[in-house]
């Protein structure tokens, strides 16, 4: 038996270009190359892929759950690779778990989990990001308000420490809560440092950005709007070149026309990326969980406090992709690329993409981006 294997599709994606009629060669459980069909190696065992789209592992910086339980639900390491585990059929191949505003002792206990995660190879698990506590009351959304708080010293020494020892870790942070002193310190350990949950103008984000943020958590959710006068986080996100912005592609958090705007908008190299903000739901088909002490319905395609407090979200990244080429009018390919190559990119890991001795993270989509079958380093996880 080969460990060779060629998986030949009429469209293979790179994670920045399509090539027709195409094979992608595995060996050893890692990309060795992409040809024509017609032009695979010797020693491959070739399996046809039909007319499907072969595509990199799709990745999503912002999972708060899955699989029926919520991050801060975890006590062992088995619960962390069960959240992974529920989006692996989903099509998400690498993630970073993220743990909402919590107890200091909470975070101490996921990073630990996370440490070991990344040490035992945790299927999926590409790093932590830690959304909260250091956030705005005002725009705390679904957070709890009593457990936002400053940065202290000692909170940013963990915070290094942590990002020492993990394969990477973003921090949503209110830039008003956050000393820019602080962001660069963050920024320089080799912390991802997102913006979010924060009324701050577009003058003290652009401070944020110049010590060294880099990102934006759920564009126009939970941040100061762009308003002709004070262009706020929004305007930022937007304007500002160093940043990233994830996004909610659910008709739900952001209505389709702003979603074009912002498209159309954005000034680079910074670029939108899907995020799903997932919940523990995802995998399950309950109807209610709770969130701190607190409950949350599932209702069509929404996930609320009883107040109708947006509380997270009900979808998936390729039903994600799926809204953005239906509703928004996005070209297959760059809805491609803002759940593979770009968020990749955001956290600086080698996936989202199908390249040379990268690990054969991949997806195979049927029409209107259905998942048919998912690899984790050349191994089947998914339907065959």
């Amino acid at each position: 038996m080969t460990d060779k294997a060629a998986y030949t599709a009429k469209r293979v994606f790179d994670g920045e270009a399509v090539h027709e009629n195409a094979a992608v060669l595995v060996a050893g459980g890692r990309i060795s190359g992409i040809v024509p069909a017609s032009e695979t190696p010797a020693g491959f065992a070739v399996e046809d892929l039909g007319t499907g789209l072969l595509s990199p592992g799709l990745v999503d910086l912002q999972v708060n759950g899955g699989g029926g339980l919520m991050l801060g639900d975890a006590r062992t390491v088995d619960d962390l690779a069960a959240i992974c585990a529920a989006h692996v059929p989903l099509g998400t191949t690498a993630m970073t778990p993220t743990l909402i505003t919590d107890t200091p002792e909470a975070a101490r206990r996921i990073v630990s989990l996370g440490v070991e995660a990344a040490a035992k190879g945790v299927p999926a698990f590409h790093g932590l990001h830690l959304e909260g506590p250091h956030l705005s009351v005002q725009r705390k959304g679904a957070h709890d308000a009593d457990l936002i708080r400053p940065m202290t010293a000692e909170d940013l020494s963990f915070y290094l420490e942590a990002a020492r020892q993990l394969p990477s870790l973003m921090i949503t942070i209110a830039p008003e809560t956050v000393a820019p002193e602080q962001v660069k310190a963050l920024r320089e350990g080799g912390v991802h440092v997102s913006l979010g949950h924060t009324g701050a103008g577009y003058d003290t984000c652009k401070t944020s950005a110049e010590a060294g943020a880099t990102c934006v958590t759920h564009l126009f959710n939970a941040m100061s709007p762009l308003q002709h006068r004070e262009p706020g986080l929004v305007g930022a996100a937007l304007d500002l070149g160093a940043f990233n912005a994830g996004l909610i592609a659910d008709g739900i958090h952001v209505d389709p026309v702003a979603i074009r705007i912002a498209m159309k908008s954005k000034r680079g190299p910074g670029q939108i990326f899907l995020v799903t903000d997932a919940m523990s739901q995802t995998g399950t088909d309950v109807h209610s969980f709770t969130l701190g002490g607190r409950a949350i319905f599932r209702e069509n395609g929404m996930l609320c406090l009883e107040d109708g407090t947006l509380a997270g979200a009900d979808i998936d990244l390729p039903a994600s992709m799926r809204f953005l080429c239906d509703v928004v009018g996005v070209d297959r390919r760059t809805a491609l690329t803002m759940a593979t190559s770009r968020p990749a990119d955001v956290i600086r890991l080698p996936v989202g993409r199908l390249k040379q001795d990268r690990a054969a993270d991949m997806v195979l989509f049927g029409p209107d981006f259905a998942v048919k079958r998912v690899w984790l380093a050349g191994k089947v996880h998914g339907p065959h």
